[in-house]
């Protein structure tokens, strides 16, 4: 688990301190994969077959690989692998910057152009330039990102990590939906939904701790009574409502008047650093898994 925390610890470093870096983050070769198999001899059931399967192989072979490796020259080829799938599942881009890019534009048009960057898919409708919409992106896309990365490679190592994000870019990225039938289309959408479901809630969680915790839990209560399906579905839209409740109650703790929650930049400024205390918390907790793990 030390060494988790420390491949975490290195991306987020590198993540900041080399921006450059995040052209190597390329998938293109998903889908040239679904297209090849798509073009291939006829048969419209391969690739069918491909996109259900494509991410249950890119799991078993980056984890055999990572079995490997990690029996050669005391584990650091396997700790290095790590490092750099973790790297390249983060992202695309690096949210941080996207968010500062809308803070500093200079004009109400370049700052709504710039807001598109904080779409979870960049093939979704326009976001309005409202404090609910940009909170509710912001946390969506800090989910596919960010939380769910972390969260499936605290669990499954590397392997874990670039499935998730092979799922997410196929359940969810319009550019490959033309290589997929809509049953298959609908299946990786579901599994997309399922493996965000226990991050989302860690995310909901750690949000009611770092800002104001009777307004977070109040709204989740809500939303759940309002919609009638309880706890244990893959209804995922809490966490926007309970974004949007932590991010006002904070604006209004700290500022002293609510007017300000109608203010797009305070209340995307304010998600950005409610974000960064979530990601501290779950650092947190990884340490402490660390310090349980090297004490036994």
């Amino acid at each position: 688990m030390a060494q988790t925390l420390l491949a975490i610890l290195l991306v987020l470093v590198c993540t900041h301190a080399l921006p450059d870096l995040d052209r190597v983050r390329d998938f293109s070769w998903l889908r040239g994969i679904l297209r090849r198999w798509t073009q291939a001899g006829g048969d419209p059931a391969r690739p069918r077959f491909a996109a259900a399967l494509l991410p249950l192989l890119v799991f078993a072979a980056c984890a055999l690989l990572d079995l490997v490796l990690g029996h050669v020259l005391f584990g650091l080829p396997a700790f290095a692998f790590g490092v750099g799938v973790l790297f390249w599942s983060w992202g695309p881009r690096d949210l941080e910057t996207d968010i500062e890019a809308v803070l500093k534009a200079p004009d109400s048009e370049r700052r709504h152009a710039a807001a598109q960057a904080l779409r979870p898919d960049p093939a979704l409708a326009a976001l309005p330039f409202e404090p609910a919409a940009l909170i509710e992106a912001t946390f969506a896309s800090a989910l596919s990102r960010w939380f769910g990365v972390l969260f499936w490679f605290v669990v499954l190592g590397p392997a874990g990590a670039l499935a998730y994000r092979v799922v997410q870019l196929l359940g969810r990225h319009a550019s490959f939906a033309a290589d997929m039938d809509a049953g298959q289309r609908r299946l990786l959408e579901r599994t997309a939904l399922v493996l965000d479901w226990a991050p989302a809630h860690l995310v909901a969680m750690a949000l009611a701790l770092v800002s104001d915790f009777d307004a977070v839990i109040r709204t989740w209560r809500a939303y759940h009574a309002a919609h009638g399906r309880g706890y244990f579905t893959l209804d995922l839209g809490f966490l926007g409502a309970l974004a949007r409740s932590g991010v006002d109650a904070d604006v209004v703790a700290g500022d002293g008047y609510a007017g300000d929650v109608a203010d797009p930049l305070l209340e995307l400024a304010d998600a950005r650093t409610v974000l960064r205390r979530i990601l501290v918390v779950w650092l947190a907790v990884v340490a402490l898994l660390a310090l349980a793990d090297l004490a036994r």
